[in-house]
């Protein structure tokens, strides 16, 4: 059985500054129809940095929809026309002030394809240099400098939960680049 869903119809019912919501009226394999809410998003990059010592630098940030702060790996979402490289590279100085280093993509996931069609682009950037952060206007973040072991200890007790950087991690290290 064919389980595509085609668009009879769509409407666009939020157009906000980083998301847009779309109500789309899709016929299902069966033949019957149905609406599909979902939230269109340009993408994102994340970055993992890797110091020859054998450390991260983690961010630590509040996350407003889930009420409390966590620990993420540097992260934002792609400006028109950016590759999935430049903004890691940008998101890496932003949030951290770290610049050059050798950037390798590990790869990319489908974060929640339920409601969103967000891509995020995976990247570990090896041997960084610091350098001055500067965040976006509004954005408060603080960074957090822990062994790799101290790393995978926090995600497997759930101090660190955040999808992207778990997912990360572990691309990481099957890849042997952790």
């Amino acid at each position: 059985m064919d389980l595509t869903e085609k668009k009879q119809t769509e409407e666009l019912v939020y157009d906000g500054t980083l998301l847009k919501i779309w109500r789309t009226k899709v016929k299902l394999a069966d033949e019957s129809e149905t609406y599909r809410e979902w939230i269109k998003h340009p993408g994102a990059a994340a970055v993992i940095p890797l110091f020859p010592e054998g450390d991260t630098l983690l961010v630590r940030q509040f996350r407003y929809p889930i009420g409390r702060e966590t620990l993420e790996i540097p992260a934002g979402k792609l400006d028109a026309g950016e590759s999935p490289l430049a903004c890691a590279a940008r998101e890496l100085s932003e949030e951290t002030g770290l610049v050059g280093g050798e950037l390798v993509k590990i790869g990319s996931i489908v974060t929640t394809p339920g409601f969103t069609n967000e891509v995020i682009h995976l990247f570990v950037c090896r041997n960084p240099s610091p350098g001055p952060a500067h965040p976006d206007e509004g954005e408060f973040i603080n960074g957090l400098r822990l062994p790799l072991d101290e790393v995978f200890h926090r995600i497997m007790d759930g101090q660190i939960q955040d999808g992207k950087t778990v997912i990360a991690f572990l691309f990481a290290r099957a890849q042997g680049l952790l």
